[in-house]
C-alpha cells in the first residue's frame, strides 16, 4: 500500500513538471543602449507574468531600480505559442497591449498601441 502511494505521488509530481508551459523560465531581453535584463517568466494565476530578475549594463551586472518589477503582465495562452496580455515599458512607465510569439528558445515580445497597429518589438533568448 505504501509503495502504491509513493508511486502515485511520484507520478503526480512528474506529470506537473512535464506540463510546465514552454514560456516559463529565464529570458534575456534584447540589448538596448548597452543594457539588458534577465526576466523570469512564471505562472500568475491562469496566465503568465515576467519579473525582472537581474540587470546588466556595459557588460557587468548592476542593481537597477527596476529589479523585481513585473515587465510582462497577465499573458494569456492563445495556443500555438501565442500569448496576449500587457507589457510595462520602464523608460516611460506606461503599460501597453502586448503579445508573445514563442518559437523554441526565441521569444518575440511586442508592445502595441492603436489596437495593435503600431508596435515596438524585441526578441528575447532563453537563458534557462
Amino acid at each position: 500500500m505504501i509503495k502504491k502511494l509513493i508511486l502515485a505521488a511520484a507520478l503526480t509530481l512528474g506529470a506537473s513538471a512535464a506540463f510546465a508551459d514552454a514560456v516559463e523560465g529565464v529570458w534575456q531581453t534584447q540589448e538596448d543602449d548597452g543594457a539588458f535584463a534577465f526576466v523570469t517568466m512564471a505562472p500568475c494565476g491562469a496566465n503568465f507574468c515576467g519579473k525582472i530578475a537581474r540587470t546588466f549594463k556595459d557588460g557587468a551586472e548592476y542593481k537597477s531600480e527596476n529589479l523585481g518589477k513585473t515587465l510582462v503582465i497577465d499573458m494569456a495562452p492563445q495556443g500555438g505559442g501565442e500569448y496576449e496580455g500587457q507589457v510595462w515599458r520602464p523608460s516611460n512607465n506606461k503599460i501597453y497591449y502586448g503579445t508573445i510569439t514563442l518559437n523554441g528558445d526565441s521569444l518575440k515580445l511586442a508592445g502595441c498601441v492603436a489596437g495593435g497597429l503600431i508596435c515596438s518589438k524585441q526578441t528575447w533568448t532563453r537563458v534557462k
